[in-house]
């Protein structure tokens, strides 16, 4: 099973995708946590993608889906996985596309998790995250077992920059400019479809898991 979460920054498309990942005993990759793994263990695509960030620069596509199409060569990923942040642009998209093909491969599902822009700016601001193991949480809705402080790896949890009312205003238009038309990519190819995202969460999975079974 070969699933691509879309869904606005903060959306919850992380959190549906972990679920997903644990329930089919597939591997959940994020190009996050790909960052991390290849930085950390010195790889040669890893330092090459270190030598941008190092610089604060974005690490271009054809890299970034080098690591991902890597990544995917792993055994855990034998019986499928679960995408998440990427591809966030139709190029992108259509790259990953062609990197499939060549393994005769291809994404099955494409799924949309819907939540309105003012409902994602209030939720991020009460987003925390652990900057140490990428994990995150929320002050309401998914606490860590001790206030403050990361479940995985005890290191203090911080509102991110990047989640702040301000910041978030300006990622969700880039959003609709440049990722929200990766919706019609995915529709044209029978492959789309949307769930709301402002439900309780374990509703919401239930409702993507109706997808996935149908």
């Amino acid at each position: 099973m070969k699933v691509i979460m879309l869904g606005a920054p903060g959306a919850g498309k992380g959190t549906q995708a972990k679920k997903i990942a644990a329930k089919y005993n597939i591997p959940h990759i994020s190009t996050g946590d790909i960052f991390r793994e290849n930085i950390k263990g010195e790889t040669q695509l890893g330092l090459k993608a270190k030598v941008y960030m190092d610089q604060g620069l974005l690490v271009p596509d054809e890299l970034v889906l080098e690591l991902i199409v890597d990544r995917f060569k792993a055994p855990d990923c034998k019986d499928g996985y679960v995408l998440d942040g990427f591809p966030r642009t139709i190029p992108q998209a259509k790259a990953l596309d062609a990197a499939l093909v060549k393994n005769n491969d291809r994404i099955e599902f494409a799924i949309d998790v819907y939540v309105a822009d003012e409902v994602i700016i209030d939720r991020m601001a009460g987003r925390r995250a652990c900057l140490d193991c990428g994990r995150t949480y929320h002050v309401d809705t998914l606490k860590p077992k001790v206030e403050g402080i990361c479940d995985y790896c005890n290191t203090k949890l911080v509102l991110r920059d990047d989640d702040k009312p301000e910041t978030v205003k300006m990622r969700l238009e880039v959003y609709h400019e440049q990722t929200q038309p990766l919706l019609d990519y995915y529709k044209e190819k029978g492959i789309l479809y949307s769930v709301d995202g402002t439900g309780a969460i374990d509703d919401i999975y239930e409702e993507i898991i109706q997808v996935l079974m149908a």
